[in-house]
């Protein structure tokens, strides 16, 4: 939803139960594929590419609940951000639930072939302060050896060979599990996880907290000088080390990494991305400037770091709101994207920017013209027929131009941008940006314009050269890249506003979209 809606919401502080509980149910059998969907955006670097076709969304092969609680406000919109779930090679989905009207969360692990529930773990994990709800994202480890989801006091809950009807469950924490288990207590009151987790090809899970026990005055087990809050990376052994959200960005101003940002690693396994802000606990919609930062996987040092600043001249800092679920995607060359809101906000009518780095951060490039709450999805340029520019590979953003806001008309789009080459001139502020290859317009009226797509993490299906999408009008989309067309729609719920979600493919074909607190998995006839 448009950030504008939130403006002066009270901001509410979650809490969840102090008890873990595991629930094992009966084995049964698994479809065996080599692909997988096992993070946010699908990998970690969140390409959202899948290597499987998907399947023309005609029917409801099963659906689930992704709340058992949901907490509409006044005007029927859902302003929670749910977790993106996971699909083994096994087809098992694993689902993050969220449990009560204001906390609670527990993994449900469903067949992929029938939705039937194979196991569940409750998660006593506690959300930050914060205004829209952040998501809860768990993450599973290369080859499927473990889901590591975020649980109480900053630790993780490690689940063992999940295609498994049994597997063993561990607690491990980035500053020593011997330090939690000293005083638990005082871990649980002061650390919380405020992003998904990212899993990188060793096996090393990254996520950022935010911590009230910054400094000598509130020390904590093990570390009398505290814990500030930033990033932190722990192995499945519990080995781990963290860096402050200052330290990270060279600014002693910067207080926190930004809610919902997952970081991303390089393909090469040598650098993580993150973005931090100066924004405290969040008490209603906020803005905040901020950096996007690159640091070393071996000890989250940072190699570099670029303020993020509007692309117009004159405008100064770009914006950073705890309300988005940006997070930065890593392109096949090494260039990084990473969707921020426009200074002198809402000058660009809401819709933000689609930043645009080099690996080193060392240049900026052209901006896309919608950035806000979004993660760019990759596209091969040969998934697009139509294009005979030189680039290897195009971004999928959100392209909304949300009525009510500044000039916004709410025609509102989805565009296949060229990052590399062609240029355009943006009729809303006259910047340069990139130029728009394909884009196509949401197809169910509301108002004077149309409503808006939902999505912050778009599906791509290389092999049928489309993406798979869903909209607030309740409906999963098939945009094909050949014809520019919606080739295939098919219902799944009652429109609903609603904080952008994820798509995904399985490995049998199957899509997958969340509507209205509701996950459906989709196939064809």
């Amino acid at each position: 939803m448009v950030v504008r809606v939130a403006i002066g919401r009270a901001w509410r502080r979650y809490a969840t139960s102090g008890f873990l509980a595991v629930a094992i149910l009966a084995a049964a059998p698994f479809r065996s594929s080599a692909q997988s969907w096992p993070s946010y955006s699908h990998d970690a670097q969140h390409t959202c590419q899948s290597s499987v076709a998907s399947m023309i969304p005609q029917a409801i092969r099963w659906s689930t609940p992704v709340d058992l609680d949901p907490q509409y406000a006044n005007n029927g919109n859902l302003y929670i951000h749910y977790g993106s779930p996971l699909i083994t090679s096994k087809n098992l989905v694993l689902v993050p639930v969220k449990t009560g009207a204001n906390g609670g969360f527990r993994l449900e692990a469903r067949q992929g072939t029938n939705g039937s529930l194979f196991w569940s773990i409750n998660s006593d994990y506690v959300l930050p302060t914060a205004n829209w709800t952040p998501p809860w994202g768990p993450v599973l480890a290369p080859g499927d050896t473990m889901v590591a989801m975020p649980a109480v006091g900053g630790t993780l809950l490690v689940r063992k060979t999940p295609n498994s009807g049994h597997g063993s469950l561990t607690r491990i924490a980035f500053f020593g599990i011997a330090n939690y288990h000293a005083n638990a207590a005082a871990f649980n009151s002061a650390i919380q996880i405020c992003t998904p987790i990212t899993c990188d090809a060793a096996g090393n899970f990254y996520f950022g907290y935010v911590s009230s026990a910054n400094s000598a005055e509130s020390p904590l087990p093990g570390y009398p000088n505290g814990i500030p809050s930033g990033l932190a990376v722990v192995s499945s052994t519990g080995q781990g080390t963290f860096n402050s959200a200052a330290n990270l960005a060279g600014d002693p101003n910067m207080v926190k990494v930004s809610y919902n940002c997952a970081p991303a690693v390089s393909a090469d396994g040598s650098s993580v991305y993150v973005a931090v802000n100066h924004l405290q606990e969040m008490t209603g919609f906020g803005l905040g400037d901020g950096y996007l930062c690159k640091l070393s996987t071996s000890d989250l040092s940072r190699q570099a770091s670029v303020f993020l600043t509007d692309p117009r001249p004159g405008i100064g800092a770009a914006s950073l709101t705890d309300d988005s679920t940006a997070s930065p995607t890593i392109g096949p060359d090494g260039d990084v994207y990473f969707g921020v809101l426009e200074g002198n906000f809402p000058s660009n009518n809401d819709r933000g920017w689609m930043l645009h780095f080099s690996a080193d951060l060392s240049t900026v490039k052209t901006p896309g013209a919608f950035g806000w709450d979004d993660t760019a999805s990759i596209v091969p340029a040969t998934a697009v027929p139509s294009y005979k520019g030189t680039s290897s590979y195009l971004i999928l953003t959100k392209y909304n131009n949300y009525a009510g806001v500044g000039s916004g008309n709410g025609q509102n789009k989805l565009a296949v941008l060229d990052p590399n080459n062609l240029t355009e001139t943006d009729p809303v502020t006259g910047a340069t940006v990139m130029n728009e290859v394909l884009t196509i317009l949401g197809p169910t009226p509301q108002g004077n314009g149309v409503r808006e797509w939902c999505i912050n993490s778009a599906a791509i299906d290389s092999t049928n050269k489309c993406a798979v999408v869903n909209s607030e009008d309740g409906h999963i989309y098939r945009w094909d890249f050949t014809t520019n067309t919606l080739s295939a729609q098919f219902p799944m719920a009652a429109a609903t506003g609603e904080a952008y979600t994820p798509t995904l493919i399985g490995p049998d074909g199957a899509v997958y979209a969340i509507n209205n607190a509701a996950l459906y998995c989709c196939q064809a006839e």
